[in-house]
């Protein structure tokens, strides 16, 4: 048997952009996605502690340092500017994995930058 565990979360980044017209995704500052053990491509649930949405897409890497947070496409529609969300990832573990695992948990300052 395998579980969802968490993998990793990035906690209370600031959405600095959306673009409706785009193919899908959310860009993460590559600096942000190295330091929460996130690749390329990897599903993301994002949760907007704003609005109470949770949705479903996968991360693109944006520049390092920049700090940037961008929902693209249809995910677009369920965040404003300046929103707070928690981005997380799970893994599929067996019981025994998951009582050894530890999770990479990131927790940027207010310009969603690492400390």
């Amino acid at each position: 048997m395998l579980i969802h565990v968490v993998k990793s979360k990035i906690h209370r980044v600031r959405v600095t952009g959306a673009k409706l017209n785009y193919i899908g995704s959310i860009t993460i500052d590559q600096d942000l996605l190295d330091a929460a053990n996130m690749v390329e491509g990897e599903k993301v649930q994002v949760v907007n502690n704003n609005n109470g949405e949770r949705l479903e897409t996968y991360a693109i890497p944006g520049p390092r340092g920049s700090g940037e947070i961008t929902l693209n496409g249809a995910a677009a529609r369920k965040v404003s500017k300046d929103d707070i969300l928690i981005l997380i990832t799970y893994a599929l573990l067996t019981p025994e994995e998951a009582k050894a695992f530890k999770p990479s948990l990131v927790f940027p300052n207010q310009d969603n930058l690492l400390l």
